[in-house]
């Protein structure tokens, strides 16, 4: 079914439907979750290695490597998440999973969907990745695709707009 670890379709696999293959995302999406972290976690590594020359003293190591060991688990983390993310249209409905440890899989069906969003910030831009957000009837409902191409991200919306209407349009 699948190339992604984990994710191996079996009758048994309730987040790996038979006979349904799901599209992953781009890669692009690494590269702007790890900028981000970077941001998050550098910042704050700087403030402590400044720290630790101005005031001098073996227990900085301490705060230091622990920053150091989350940056590199994060750059190990973050490309099996990416590499975990994919959506498949069905024809009454769209299946978007996500999640390594803590699996998701989330079913929306055309009909619920009341209207669908793309966005993308500076950085999702520069890595050309937008997000496919979809606004539905409940509003506990997290149905968003991340990480896919501009134009995939504007057909996909478009695609899922007019089934939405049509299906709106049988009610």
């Amino acid at each position: 079914m699948s190339d992604t670890p984990g994710w191996q379709g079996t009758a048994r696999n309730p987040f790996a439907p038979e006979g349904l293959s799901f599209t992953p995302v781009s890669r692009g999406l690494t590269k702007v979750r790890l900028i981000s972290a970077a941001v998050w976690l550098g910042l704050p590594l700087v403030v402590l290695v400044v720290l630790a020359v101005l005031f001098p003293g073996w227990w900085w190591s301490v705060p230091i490597g622990v920053l150091v060991l989350l940056v590199v688990w994060l750059g190990w983390l973050i490309p099996r998440q990416v590499g975990s993310i994919g959506y498949a249209e069905r024809d009454e409905d769209l299946l978007i999973r996500k999640g390594i440890l803590f699996r998701q899989l989330t079913v929306v069906p055309y009909g619920r969907m009341q209207y669908v969003d793309v966005q993308a910030g500076p950085l999702d831009r520069w890595a050309k990745v937008a997000k496919v957000q979809l606004h539905t009837a409940s509003a506990q409902t997290d149905a968003s695709i991340p990480g896919l191409p501009p134009e995939e991200a504007s057909r996909l919306r478009d695609r899922l707009s007019e089934r939405g209407e049509s299906r709106l349009a049988g009610l």
